[in-house]
């Protein structure tokens, strides 16, 4: 693939990702994403023949693995000041971007969950590869599996609920409060 056409499919994954995760999957119209990612219109469907719906796809799997890199901050010497880091990063992210930047992967997940089976599933892959993940390091630290896999889902199901506390707050206190709320809940497991 040239440089050109590389940047080209790069610049189209960039700008649905931005507009799905502002606008939503439905508020985001094809023409909208090729005038943003200044590409030609018939340049998504010769990248993305399946069209929108594959673009978002791929969008969610490409996202979904960079949102992951950020559990890198959780280590394992100190899971429970990891985890408040993550919040505490999560929280400034989505002030620095007026409250507009949160979870491209729950935006497209919650509009398409009950209407469009092949997304639903993509952004289930994505939610179960980040509460694995999140398990792994929970056990790693010292928790047993069971436990760590409840955390591990009440870690991103607390950074989810709380993205859309403090989008419509317009405040991060509800990122922070979730993510001390997880961290204690972290070390109670360990000391057990």
């Amino acid at each position: 693939m040239s440089a050109s056409r590389s940047t080209t499919r790069l610049r189209l994954l960039d700008s649905s990702a931005e507009l799905f995760r502002r606008n939503g999957y439905t508020g985001t119209g094809v023409k909208q994403i090729t005038v943003e990612a200044k590409a030609p219109f018939g340049s998504l469907y010769h990248f993305f023949p399946g069209g929108k719906q594959q673009l978002a796809a791929e969008v969610v799997r490409t996202e979904g693995a960079r949102y992951a890199r950020t559990f890198a901050l959780v280590q394992v010497e100190d899971v429970a000041a990891g985890i408040r880091a993550w919040f505490a990063g999560a929280a400034a992210v989505l002030s620095a971007s007026g409250f507009a930047d949160a979870c491209p992967i729950a935006t497209l997940a919650l509009e398409v969950a009950s209407t469009d089976e092949a997304l639903r599933e993509v952004t289930a892959e994505v939610f179960t590869s980040w509460i694995d993940q999140a398990e792994a390091r929970f056990v790693e630290a010292g928790i047993d599996t069971p436990r760590a896999r409840a955390l591990a889902m009440s870690a991103i199901a607390s950074l989810e609920g709380a993205f859309i506390l403090a989008r419509t707050l317009r405040d991060t206190a509800p990122i922070i409060n979730a993510g001390e709320i997880v961290a204690d809940a972290v070390e109670q497991a360990l000391l057990y």
